[in-house]
């Protein structure tokens, strides 16, 4: 199953002021006959965070660069890294000071805990925090590292950023 399949199937977008307007006639791209299905999204078009981690056979391959930067889209603030070892996702975290990085790394662990797939995560500098997921076994990413991250995206983090600074 590739990256593309797990994506699903959306449907049409909405129409343009333009389009309504004009009653969807002839100068409207499409028809006003034009059959629409509205297509009711597969298991696979789940959004990341909703899946389980599954065990992974270490026969299987890891991941290609093409399906995880496909994947990428649908988790914030991480990126790709290719290292010697294989793709990895990694992302950064700027915090308040070093207690809120405790907090986040505290937080990391109970959003992963249940999927039994961890990050590395580190405690940089007092004011910063970094996870990294790959699948060691593999030597590279599976779709279980970007359900985690997509779980750790769902982390509540604003109480521990940096108050942003209004001038008067």
């Amino acid at each position: 199953m590739g990256a593309g399949d797990m994506l699903g199937e959306f449907g049409a977008r909405d129409p343009f002021p333009a389009e309504i307007e004009s009653g969807f006639a002839e100068k409207v791209l499409g028809n006003v006959n034009t059959e629409h299905k509205i297509l009711i999204p597969t298991v696979s078009a789940l959004s990341l965070s909703q899946q389980e981690c599954t065990p992974i056979s270490p026969l299987q391959d890891p991941m290609s660069k093409d399906d995880a930067q496909k994947l990428l889209k649908k988790v914030l603030g991480w990126r790709l890294l290719d290292e010697e070892g294989g793709l990895k996702l990694q992302c950064l975290w700027k915090l308040r000071d070093f207690k809120s990085g405790v907090e986040l790394v505290n937080r990391i662990y109970k959003a992963t805990e249940s999927c039994g797939h961890f990050p590395n995560v580190h405690l940089e500098q007092p004011n910063q925090v970094r996870a990294e997921l790959w699948t060691a076994s593999l030597g590279g990413l599976s779709l279980n590292d970007f359900i985690v991250a997509a779980k750790i995206d769902e982390i509540k983090t604003s109480d521990l950023v940096p108050k942003k600074r209004v001038w008067a």
